[in-house]
Formats: C-alpha cells, structure tokens, sequence
C-alpha cells in the first residue's frame, strides 16, 4: 500500500468509515458538529493509529451546494512535511471561517489538558498496540523527578529493564548514573539522577534488544510525546541515534549531530551516544565526547 488518505468533511452530522484495499485506502469520516474536544482527539488518535499521521485542509472552492473545504491526512512516503501542513492548515482554515461566517475549527492537542504522567500510565494499560507487546514482561514507563528540569530519552528497555520495569538499569544504566553523578560532582553541579527523568522511545522491550522498528516508535511515540509536553524540561538529552530519529525524524547520522543543540517542539535537545555504546572498549574518544556533552547540558539547565 503505497499511501492511505483519510478525508473528513467536519460540516456534516453522519459518520462513515470506508474500506481498507490493498491498492490504497481512502475514508470519508462526517465529523458530528456536536463532538466534544476528547471525543475529536480519541478520533484522531484512532486514524493515527492506522498509520494516517498528518492532517491539512485541502485548497477552499465553492460549491453549488455550498460545502465547507474538507480535510485531509496522510500516512508514509507521500505525506507533506509536517510543519508546512501545519501552517498551511492554519492559515486555510483561517481564510474558510473568514469566508463563511463560521467558527474557526480548533483541533484537540495531542496532548489533553491538564495531562499528568499518571493519566498517561493509565491510558496506556496493558498495551497490546504493537508487536513488542508480545515477548515483554514489563512496560517500562519512565523514572525520575516528574517535575525534572533535565529528561534524557534512551533507546527502548533490555532485559535488566523489562525484569525490573525501571528503564537504565542494566550496565549502560549504572554507566548513565555515573556519567551523571560524577559529572555533576566535577562540575559542582548539586544534582544526582534522581534529580533528573529518564524514559525512552518504547516502552517494551524489543527482541533480542534490537532497535525498534518504526511502526513500533509511531505508535509509543505518542506516550512519549505526553510525557515530555507534561514535564515540560528545560532541555532534553537523546541519547544514541534511535532516541535522535525518533525526536528530530532525521537521517543524519548521531556523528553529525550530537554535541549541538537542537530544537524539539520548541524545547533545547542535545544529543549524544547512548551509554550502551560508550561500554564498547574501543570507544575512548566517543566517551570523552559524550562527558562533553553531558557537561554543557548540566551547565545550561542548571546554571
């Protein structure tokens, strides 16, 4: 299936789903006018979680009838980048509203209001959303400080993690810890890790500790996503390159970009190298790299 679209006409009061082919899919969904903002968001979140991950209203025309412009979204290759639909959304809505006298549609954040990480622990259950549901013992959902200044966000659980449902437990954890502990201490930096909160990308442990797939990183990354936007930190530190792709949806590779500071919904990210690969013996130059980075992160949330 190379691209599903999803159209939605949010002027009429029906509902109706169409049928998922193989040669594509296309739905016509009549949003009921009377929908409250969660009933909107859960609707959403359900197209999303068919792989439909953009939305956009497409180019107003008038009509005989006079139907408002519907909204579309898509999922995978052909989906347009996603601040410019944003944008473009925006500023077409803005323009139909103006044109017919209507209010102006505002959609539900992915994130609900006064959202909590406990809120965001009971919406995901015993989740059987995806495969690495399969072979996990345990959903590990994050640990730390929830009102932390500083989130580092790792790869996914191993089986240190899985068995005893805390992420960063296992070596490449103590190693975090120390990384943190003792460059706090250095640099005369009063913080240990449990000052900070840890999570990562999914919450189960994939097989054989294999890198998430991206299917698997989509359907977590909307719990990840809530847990950042509620914490709400003064920075975030990816660590390894999974962490980076799934924050920044870049191909560039982690040598490129880490040490840098980049930007995640408007919140300070830097990345560096997961501990995991800082235990290799060879690597003595990417460790002093990352202390590096850890130092200049410490130094600007807690300066």
């Amino acid at each position: 299936m190379s691209r599903r679209t999803f159209t939605a006409d949010v002027t009429r009061k029906q509902s109706n789903c169409g049928e998922i082919g193989d040669a594509g899919y296309a739905s016509t969904v009549e949003a009921d006018a009377t929908m409250t903002p969660q009933q909107l968001r859960e609707r959403l979140e359900f197209y999303r979680d068919l792989g439909i991950d953009a939305i956009y209203l497409r180019p107003a025309t008038a009509s005989a009838q006079g139907e408002a412009p519907v909204a579309e979204a898509h999922s995978g290759k052909d989906a347009p980048e996603a601040s410019s639909l944003l944008t473009a959304s925006a500023a077409s809505e803005k323009r139909v509203a103006a044109a017919s006298g209507r209010s102006e549609i505002v959609l539900p954040a992915l994130a609900p209001e006064a959202d909590t990480l406990l809120k965001i622990k009971q919406d995901i259950g015993e989740c059987r959303r995806c495969r690495l549901c399969e072979a996990r013992k345990t959903i590990v959902f994050g640990v730390g400080d929830e009102s932390a200044k500083l989130v580092f966000v790792g790869e996914g659980p191993g089986a240190d993690e899985d068995a005893q449902g805390i992420p960063f437990v296992g070596r490449a954890g103590q190693l975090l810890t120390q990384m943190i502990d003792n460059t706090a201490a250095k640099e005369g930096i009063p913080i240990r890790r449990d000052d900070v909160y840890i999570c990562n990308v999914v919450k189960c442990r994939p097989p054989e500790n294999r890198a998430p797939q991206p299917d698997e990183m989509e359907i977590c990354g909307q719990f990840l996503y809530r847990q950042l936007m509620t914490i709400k930190p003064k920075a975030i530190c990816a660590l390894g390159a999974t962490a980076m792709k799934a924050l920044l949806n870049t191909k560039l590779g982690i040598t490129k970009m880490r040490g840098e500071w980049q930007k995640w919904n408007g919140i300070p990210l830097m990345i560096t190298y997961h501990p995991s690969y800082l235990l290799r013996q060879y690597n003595q130059e990417a460790k002093r790299q990352a202390w590096e980075d850890l130092k200049k992160v410490l130094h600007y949330v807690y300066d």
